[in-house]
């Protein structure tokens, strides 16, 4: 694996700050969700940046690497299309599953809009190897994954994060993008060391490291990227930084957007915090005695998750994370593919049944599955609801404008029994077309909801399926009213 390239300090380029963010100095780079960029309409914003040589990373939400199923041809090709409209020296994405259910359950295909945790256990490990590695042959650049942040724990787990993460890299020769903010949630919510977290990382596999801000409400820490970074998050980037030099940090933030004096001076705590940790490594060296810090290889021998063998023990002659190829697996993984076959068939099947248990509590109210905090369970349900209203109230600001006060307590109660099947623009859809059939008394507001929907719900299908059937028999109903 080469070197990652060093990218600076940077910031998430959002359309809302991009007049702010071309004024900043100091900004080296910047992050751009890719499923909001379109490569043959490049935002005029990130052009100028490019021609000043600031870099643009593409940043994906939407793969679900972490999902049982393997990665989507069409979200791989879009995802490359970025990179090269971008002129990205990588793509990012998370360990994450955003989807579950379908062929492999044969049950209704859900969406979760949000991303969530897969299961630290050895099925979910060489389901998400298989389909980085996947995603490592289709893309034209590098990829790091990020790990995220969760208000809930899977039962049974097999290993620690940094246990995760390192047999993760090691495996594929993926680059991670670690963040910072979403070690402190787990910490809070999880009870995660994030110390010991770092302690097990392969450092040398870092492309970069996100910070961000959020809120504790109730005992639980929300990673909203809607508020100011806390002194904790820079703490654990100090820690970070004192073992390595990240090749980039980048400052997120997604909402509730503050002056830009003020993002400014959050990403001045961030760079005196890097260099200060860097400054007092220098300074200590040559002074220190004892033993060293473990990072890398080295870490994973003083942490044995319940006895099992170490990445180095199951792997003789491996020399961790950065010594092959990204897009090469390693011949050992290989061979003991070709001597268990349909083992990861298997494994994706287990874990598609899990996750598609769990999504369905989440969003579709069926029974906790065994062992998860129901309470907790009940914090994430109803966070994904949010997180769905405010979604959809951006993609489609009619709906907030016409129902007004109505509109959040309206969305809720349909995400009930409502679970996303689709993007947000089709939830929004669906939402709209839901309270016109549920009667809604005749009202300026209501012919308004109904000529929008009308308008955005297109030409009436002319296929025979039954879905088709009922849309048709849905404009024929709205178009009477």
């Amino acid at each position: 694996m080469q070197q990652p390239r060093r990218l600076g300090t940077g910031i998430g380029w959002r359309p809302e700050i991009a007049a702010a963010v071309e004024r900043m100095p100091g900004i080296d780079w910047v992050e751009a969700v890719a499923e909001n960029v379109c490569p043959g309409h490049v935002p005029e914003a990130l052009l100028r940046l490019r021609e000043r040589g600031v870099t643009v990373v593409p940043h994906g939400v939407s793969l679900g690497l972490g999902g049982a199923d393997r990665p989507e041809e069409s979200r791989l090709t879009a995802l490359a299309e970025r990179a090269e409209a971008l002129g990205s020296p990588l793509v990012t994405e998370h360990i994450a599953f955003v989807r579950a259910g379908g062929p492999l359950t044969a049950s209704p295909l859900l969406e979760a809009g949000h991303l969530l945790p897969v299961p630290r256990t050895r099925d979910a490990l060489d389901v998400l190897c298989a389909n980085v590695r996947a995603a490592q042959a289709a893309l034209p650049v590098p990829l790091a994954v990020e790990n995220i942040a969760a208000l809930i724990s899977w039962p049974g787990e097999e290993m620690t994060e940094g246990q995760f993460l390192y047999e993760l890299a090691d495996r594929t020769g993926v680059r991670l993008l670690v963040d910072v903010a979403n070690l402190h949630t787990n910490h809070v919510n999880r009870g995660e060391d994030p110390a010991s977290a770092l302690d097990e990382l392969p450092v040398e596999a870092i492309a970069y490291v996100h910070v961000a801000g959020g809120f504790e409400r109730d005992g639980v820490w929300h990673d909203s990227h809607a508020h100011p970074v806390p002194r904790p998050v820079l703490d654990i980037l100090a820690d970070l930084a004192s073992r390595v030099a990240p090749p980039g940090v980048l400052l997120e933030r997604d909402d509730n957007f503050p002056e830009p004096a003020d993002l400014e001076r959050e990403l001045s705590a961030i760079r005196r915090t890097v260099t200060g940790a860097r400054a007092r490594v220098t300074a200590g060296a040559g002074k220190r005695t004892g033993a060293p810090a473990r990072t890398g290889s080295a870490a994973m021998s003083g942490h044995r998750g319940g006895g099992r063998a170490e990445p180095s023990e199951k792997r003789p002659g491996a020399t961790g994370p950065a010594a092959g190829h990204a897009a090469t697996a390693p011949a050992t993984l290989a061979a003991g593919a070709e001597e268990a076959p349909g083992a990861e068939e298997a494994a994706r099947q287990r874990l598609a049944l899990a996750q598609a248990a769990l999504l369905s509590a989440l969003v579709a109210g069926t029974p906790a599955p065994e062992g998860f905090d129901r309470v907790r369970l009940g914090v994430q349900a109803r966070a994904l609801a949010a997180k769905r209203a405010d979604v959809v109230a951006k993609v489609a600001p009619e709906l907030p404008e016409i129902l007004a006060e109505v509109y959040r307590p309206a969305f809720l109660a349909y995400a009930q029994g409502h679970p996303m099947t689709g993007g947000y623009r089709r939830d929004a859809l669906d939402f709209a077309e839901h309270l016109l059939l549920a009667g809604l008394p005749e009202s300026s507001e209501t012919r308004r909801l109904r000529t929008w929907w009308l308008e955005r719900s297109g030409p009436a299908p002319l296929s025979r399926h039954p879905a088709a059937r009922l849309a048709r028999a849905t404009r024929r109903m709205l178009l009477r009213r």
